[in-house]
């Protein structure tokens, strides 16, 4: 690496993106091909990482080259820092590798002084516009460097206003701002103790070194956890000369996208402010008007946005999102980036740019992020709901959310944390908020505009919003919301429809997802790209309609003891446990058998022709009982009504009637003996640790009948389909094998109910017999397991709680988050495999298997397998397929797809290397 710290905007470009951050490199590429960008210079990310490696401490050398380009920028303009006589002014703004929309700070008109507002306001001819651009840089600089509360500012600006009468900030005069100066720099003293330094490079000093600290700060941490961004990247300083929208009525600021951020539409998108600076637009401080309105106020600045609008869009080959300033008429761009959009918009403009020629189906591919589609499927609002909206705002990002109404974001953060389902009201929010935007079902604020805050992180989130809904008159201290004569309470729900912006009072109903032509379009495209097959995991017929509608290639895991506790069945199910003898065992089975047969049915029926895996019952018998301490203390509620301690403990129903008959118990006294006695099977069955106790294969063997019921359900479904119609590939799994001996056993018994189920039948039924492998033994002697079976499913869920040593429902919900918190772990790994791990214990089993039996077909069912880091490490070891809940099918085939791809690019880069 450089040990330069410091770059001229002349001197980058867009592939230096790592080193002067999103915001530098654009700039730099902007100027590059001719755009008309202010001047100026980016302290890299270099610089920020070194500082922090010193504590803070900037290493050797970083201010004289601040200086040396400060220096030189001064030359290029002919101005200077805090000159009486054409004072330069510059903007100081962080710029992250990655987009981070408000979790850094920006100070503006750095350099102004009491000296310099006066050569501003006389070269301008304009002393309020000066004096403007003096309270707001007293005002930022306050905060961001100084640590000045927020409000302190804001309370005295709104105290003016309202003594003055006026509603907005453009309505104060230069001698109310003048006035204003000289208020906000007492309230820094007495905040801090002491005055704002007045040297400019002092000022610039402190700036940089803010925006530094500013990575590190609580809510720029949190934006970073929940979208995966390395804590070590650092973030750029650029630092630019001032271009000003608040000169009047020639001047402007605005934001635009190229595309509509929400839908993808290739139409005008966009909000400008006339006499506005920096923050206004995104801010919500004034509500923004259309950019289409701009055409009639700055006409010649429009045409030239517009047509700038289209070259950067071509140059880079996707959406962008765009921040300009219009200086007295003259244009100016201060920042380009690939927009952020919602998954829908992502889809629709892949597509679009594909059939414009702009970019290759790969190229698309490869920039949608597998993980955004899950915004696609969860449910809208149902169109028919003919409900009355409370109010409306703007449509700022799609989709619908209910909740109860929170009014801060700690609350919201609390509350989701518990897994309740909240709605965040704010008037408008800001970057401290984000803790809450990101646990809240939606946001809604009564300010803001399209490009707000709220507006820009929600759509990057997939989270409905509502902005601008003036009508909410927010009671923070009462807590409660205002809306016209209706008020909401923070016990009341509410509903947002982030497509149409409309507010409903209650929970209204909502209605699945809709698969889109865009959506199938591109999804068809990574189904020609990826060699990774694709598979659900369902219990149901619904669920496996429904997989197969979203593109899955089978079922890689039926659970069916999903099916064990249906309401109709778990009687038959407890009769069957409770059962004393073979016989009366056999015939409760029986009476299941007709119940599974139908579930198979349905299943094979929905994924005719392709492959159904089915898993014999997994959990132990006493989880299909009553939890053991609520049995316990209804026998002795029991006993407290009867008021006789003596109920037998074991019997027949008959047994209890009789004896509850002889001693004039009645019914309660009956009801004692039966809850007895099922007091005493729950403590039978139940274990200390039962997840590694008498479950799955070792189930199977002390009770092989119930696994023979359900091989014969299997095999009379898949021969019912069949006569109907359809082609039912068959495929059973035997769970939790650990040892060969037991799945050559449990193959024995499969075979044998297969063989007199299929005795009669004309034409063979083809079936599979394979195992999932989720204990670390039986990944290392996977080549003797592979003898008695013809696929593996690693059953990655306990296969990471039995390599961990680490209980999933335990931990989730204790020292794990702890640890994620702490960086003891850098993701968890119940959500992403570890690859260290038991990543490797897949690659050591895939191994060994494949070599006792060449060509052994595997695959994964656990939730891993539609997670996308996971997706990819599958992928490179070279499983056939990875199973995952139905919603997730789209996200897991379009990750195969980038994994292929990035496989791929990497060796191309080999081969060029």
């Amino acid at each position: 690496m450089s040990d330069r710290y410091v770059y001229d905007l002349a001197e980058g470009r867009a592939d230096m993106r790592a080193l002067l951050g999103g915001k530098g490199a654009g700039v730099a590429e902007m100027r590059r091909i001719g755009v008309p960008v202010p001047d100026g210079f980016t302290v890299t990310t270099a610089a920020c990482v070194a500082a922090m490696e010193r504590g803070g401490s900037w290493p050797d050398g970083l201010w004289d080259e601040v200086v040396a380009h400060l220096d030189a920028l001064e030359e290029r303009t002919g101005r200077r820092l805090g000159a009486r006589e054409r004072p330069l002014l510059v903007s100081v703004r962080s710029g992250a590798v990655f987009s981070m929309p408000g979790m850094m700070d920006t100070i503006l008109n750095l350099g102004i002084s009491d000296d310099s507002v006066e050569g501003l306001a006389a070269e301008s001819g304009n002393a309020r516009f000066a004096w403007d651009s003096y309270r707001r840089f007293v005002q930022m600089y306050g905060e961001v460097v100084e640590g000045v509360p927020a409000h302190a500012f804001a309370d005295e600006l709104d105290a003016l206003k309202a003594r003055r009468g006026v509603a907005q900030d453009t309505d104060l005069d230069a001698d109310d701002l003048r006035g204003l100066v000289a208020t906000f720099r007492a309230v820094a003293r007495q905040h801090t103790g002491e005055d704002l330094p007045t040297d400019p490079r002092e000022q610039l000093r402190r700036s940089v070194d803010a925006v530094f600290a500013s990575w590190g700060n609580p809510r720029a941490a949190v934006y970073r956890k929940a979208n995966d961004i390395p804590d070590d990247l650092g973030t750029a300083v650029n630092v630019m000369q001032m271009v000003f929208g608040n000169k009047g009525a020639t001047s402007a600021t605005g934001v635009c996208f190229t595309r509509n951020p929400a839908t993808g539409a290739k139409e005008l998108y966009g909000e400008f402010l006339v006499d506005a600076q920096g923050e206004d637009v995104v801010a919500g401080i004034r509500t923004p008007r259309p950019l289409a309105e701009m055409e009639t106020v700055l006409p010649d600045a429009f045409r030239e946005l517009r047509a700038t609008m289209d070259r950067l869009e071509q140059h880079y080959g996707d959406m962008q999102d765009i921040e300009f300033t219009v200086d007295d008429g003259a244009l100016y761009l201060l920042q380009t980036r690939t927009g952020k959009r919602t998954a829908q918009a992502a889809l629709r403009v892949a597509r679009e740019l594909v059939d414009e020629g702009v970019i290759d189906r790969d190229t698309a591919l490869r920039r949608l992020d597998p993980a955004q589609l899950d915004q696609l499927l969860h449910p809208a609002l149902d169109p028919g709901h003919g409900a009355t909206p409370l109010t409306r705002g703007l449509n700022a990002s799609p989709g619908a959310a209910v909740g109860r109404v929170v009014l801060d974001a700690e609350t919201a953060a609390e509350r989701g944390k518990a897994g309740e389902a909240v709605v965040l009201v704010r008037w408008e929010t800001n970057p401290d908020d984000i803790a809450g935007v990101i646990a809240a079902q939606g946001v809604l604020t009564a300010h803001g505009g399209m490009t707000s805050h709220a507006a820009v992180v929600a759509r990057g989130m997939g989270k409905p919003c509502v902005a601008g809904a003036g009508a909410l008159r927010i009671d923070v201290e009462g807590r409660r919301v205002h809306v016209g004569d209706h008020v909401l309470t923070e016990d009341d729900t509410i509903t947002l429809d982030g497509t149409t912006g409309d507010v409903y009072a209650g929970a209204l109903p909502l209605v699945p997802p809709q698969v889109t032509d865009d959506f199938r379009a591109v999804l068809g495209w990574a189904d020609d790209v990826r060699r990774l097959g694709v598979r659900a995991n369902a219990d149901t017929g619904e669920d496996a309609a429904k997989a197969r509608e979203l593109g899955a290639e089978g079922i890689g895991l039926c659970r069916t003891e999903h099916m064990f506790m249906a309401p109709d069945r778990l009687p038959v199910v407890r009769e069957m446990i409770l059962a004393e003898t073979d016989a009366a065992r056999t015939a409760a089975l029986d009476r299941l058998l007709p119940m599974q047969q139908a579930d198979f049915e349905e299943i094979f029926a929905a994924m005719s022709g392709l492959p159904v895996t089915i898993r014999l019952l997994d959990p132990p018998l006493h989880e299909f009982l009553p939890d053991l301490v609520e049995q316990s203390l209804l026998v002795q509620r029991l006993e407290d009504e009867v008021g006789d301690a003596g109920a037998p403990l074991h019997g027949t129903d008959a047994v209890f009637e009789g004896w509850a008959a002889a001693g004039g118990g009645g019914e309660t006294t009956a009801r004692l003996g039966r809850a007895r006695r099922l007091l005493a099977q729950v403590r039978r069955l139940s274990e200390a640790n039962p997840m590694l106790g008498t479950r799955g294969v070792r189930l199977a063997l002390l009770h092989p009948q119930i696994a023979a019921m359900q091989v014969r359900a299997i095999a009379r479904a898949a021969l019912a389909v069949r006569a109907a119609g359809h082609d039912p590939r068959v495929e059973i799994m035997v769970p939790l094998v650990g040892f060969s001996e037991e799945l050559r056993r449990m193959r024995e018994v499969v075979d044998a109910t297969m063989a007199e189920e299929l005795g009669g039948v004309d034409a063979p039924l083809p079936y599979a017999v394979g195992t999932m492998i989720e204990l670390p033994r039986a990944a290392l002697v996977a080549d003797r397991i592979a003898e008695h079976a013809e696929f593996f499913s690693f059953g990655t869920n306990d296969l990471t709680q039995t390599t961990l040593g680490i209980s999933r429902d335990d931990a989730e919900g204790s020292f794990l988050t702890a640890y994620l918190e702490a960086g003891v772990v850098g993701t968890n790994p119940f959500a992403t495999i570890d690859r260290d791990g038991v990543g490797e214990l897949v690659h050591v089993g895939l191994e060994r298997g494949r070599r006792a039996r060449p060509g052994l077909h595997a695959g994964v069912c656990g939730e891993h397998g539609g997670d996308p880091a996971s997706v990819a490490l599958f992928d490179e070891i070279g499983l056939d397929y990875v199973s995952c809940s139905p919603y997730r099918v789209p996200i897991a085939r379009l990750a195969a797809a980038r994994s292929t791809l990035d496989r791929r690019d990497g060796a191309r880069t080999t081969r060029e290397a």
